[in-house]
């Protein structure tokens, strides 16, 4: 699995720079209308799904553990299409629409982790790329009614402590497909 994963490795890093990016977009205007938010964030979720669905696909006939990607992929795409064509929902949906889709990417990255562990050093980014995304899941769920400029920032940095991880992972692998 790691040889494919290296060989992909660009896709790991170009989902790290578009969380980055989302990141930055959120902080920058964190008093953005509802309806914005959930545009900004579904077409991320939207483009992130479309690329863990790629690479997840491109290794199917290599590895037996592809599924794990292809799972992410189809929940973020999901997730992303709920929120782009319902721009209009309600603040308390687009809080629990993130943490679920925070928890189950969070579960299947550390899957993935420890899939890897044999094959890699410092899987802990990834591990740790996963329980960030499990702890603000459950942030988001223990406060749902939290204001709009409070979420946008949970995001903003959840998007870009997982973007850093995610960066860090693909040019970690970039250097294993040397």
């Amino acid at each position: 699995m790691i040889h494919q994963l290296a060989k992909y490795w660009w896709l790991v890093a170009l989902r790290g720079v578009l969380a980055v990016l989302f990141a930055i977009l959120a902080f920058l205007w964190p008093a953005i209308t509802l309806s914005i938010l959930v545009i900004f964030l579904g077409a991320y979720l939207f483009v992130d799904g479309i690329f863990t669905l790629v690479h997840g696909f491109r290794i199917m006939k290599t590895d037996s553990h592809w599924w794990a990607l292809v799972l992410e992929g189809l929940v973020s795409v999901v997730a992303g299409l709920i929120a782009l064509f319902s721009p209009g929902i309600t603040a308390l949906f687009l809080v629990v629409l993130v943490a679920i889709w925070s928890l189950v990417t969070g579960i299947l990255e550390i899957i993935l982790a420890i899939r890897l562990r044999k094959e890699i050093t410092n899987e802990w980014m990834l591990i740790l790329a996963g329980v960030l995304s499990i702890v603000f899941g459950i942030i988001l769920l223990a406060q749902p009614l939290t204001g709009v400029v409070v979420i946008s920032w949970w995001l903003a940095f959840y998007a870009l402590f997982f973007g850093i991880f995610l960066i860090s992972v693909g040019f970690r692998l970039k250097k294993l497909a040397r």
